[in-house]
């Protein structure tokens, strides 16, 4: 077994914090993965799997465990059964950034606005990350995986996995445990290959972000450019001069909540429907059709509010912290919990908790945390 001398949680997470494991192992070939994942759950110890490290926060106390760190590299370009599409097969432990420019710089487009952010391309579709318009689950065709419950190793469909705003059925929710508890090994995207060539934005959150009309064009490098500069400006990429970015990204989810409730908030709070308005399909079986088709009862759509709106307008403005704390609100970002020199996770924690019962106070409703919590409660 690759087993290595345990580092601090804290030199491998972004936010910076966390002791070290009582045990490390460090995978960097998909056998060496397969086999440390079924040894360690052969023994029923703790475990959890570390990618970039970029979506957990870590509790103080030494975690007793075991962390394997998914070190695995690799890109495989494979063809589509779609005309103009490409097909790229990733290793899990692969930067998720080095594959935006690697597609990009192959004039793959579908993933260039979700350029900068930080992590491995294994832990994006149980995220389903995203950003300004794109997700992962737009390109996802499938995902190799290796279940605990089995040890077996099989390819699952994006079908499969729940995928939804910043979920799936593989995400440790705050509080609860995942759906199906298993490792993605291998992920395979879908992408349009449109070279380098200049055409128009399709998606209206992306144009206005990048300050474009409909009908401008530009290429895809563009557009990574001007991605990247826009989420430098909001402390969104990992920089070691720049304290904003020791964080885990938004610490908190936009909220999404019934039509009703988003009616109880300010008008001025930005707001986005989640699903469409679809009429419901009334199946009647033939025997039992009278001629007579009962009203469909309409339903409103949910509704996503901004986080970063509720926080600000509960008096918790950009660069906060509590008196006498190393942990503030990122200078640039009201999403960003940022770790401001040797925080203490308890400093990051109390934090997040005095941000949640300002929003619960003034709005009713509890913002919930984005990152994966390990060793540490709200």
């Amino acid at each position: 077994m690759p087993a290595v001398t345990p580092l601090p949680l804290a030199q491998l997470t972004t936010l910076r914090t966390g002791g070290a494991p009582a045990r490390m192992i460090d995978a960097t070939t998909a056998d060496e993965l397969e086999a440390a994942l079924r040894d360690v759950w052969s023994s029923g110890e703790p475990w959890f799997v570390l990618g970039g490290g970029s979506n957990l926060f870590v509790g103080d106390e030494s975690f007793e465990g075991t962390v394997v760190r998914i070190l695995t590299r690799g890109i495989e370009r494979m063809p589509s059964p779609r005309p103009g599409f490409a097909r790229l097969r990733v290793q899990a432990g692969h930067d998720w950034d080095a594959l935006v420019a690697h597609a990009v710089a192959e004039g793959l487009a579908g993933i260039e606005a979700m350029s900068g952010i930080p992590g491995t391309v294994g832990a994006a579709p149980v995220q389903n990350i995203g950003a300004y318009g794109q997700e992962i689950v737009q390109t996802l065709v499938e995902v190799e995986l290796i279940d605990e419950s089995t040890g077996e190793v099989s390819t699952v469909p994006a079908a499969e996995l729940g995928l939804g705003f910043r979920t799936s059925v593989l995400k440790h929710h705050y509080g609860s445990v995942p759906e199906r508890s298993a490792v993605i090994l291998s992920v395979t995207l879908e992408l349009a290959d449109v070279g380098h060539t200049e055409r128009p934005i399709v998606g209206e959150q992306l144009r206005s972000a990048l300050g474009l009309t409909p009908d401008q064009t530009v290429s895809v490098a563009w557009i990574r450019d001007h991605v990247l500069e826009t989420r430098r400006r909001k402390g969104m990429v990992l920089d070691a001069d720049d304290p904003d970015t020791y964080s885990a990204g938004s610490f908190f989810q936009n909220a999404v909540v019934s039509a009703s409730f988003a009616r109880t908030l300010p008008d001025e709070c930005p707001r986005w429907p989640v699903s469409p308005d679809l009429d419901p399909v009334l199946v009647i079986p033939l025997a039992a059709f009278d001629g007579y088709v009962p009203p469909v009862t309409a339903t409103e759509s949910e509704v996503k509010v901004s986080a970063a709106w509720l926080i600000e307008h509960s008096g918790v403005r950009k660069g906060f912290k509590l008196p006498r704390s190393r942990a503030a609100l990122s200078s640039k970002h009201a999403l960003a919990l940022t770790n401001r020199g040797s925080a203490t996770a308890a400093e990051l924690a109390e934090l997040a908790r005095f941000i949640q019962g300002r929003v619960q106070s003034e709005f009713g409703l509890i913002l919930q945390p984005e990152p994966v919590l390990v060793n540490v409660e709200l």
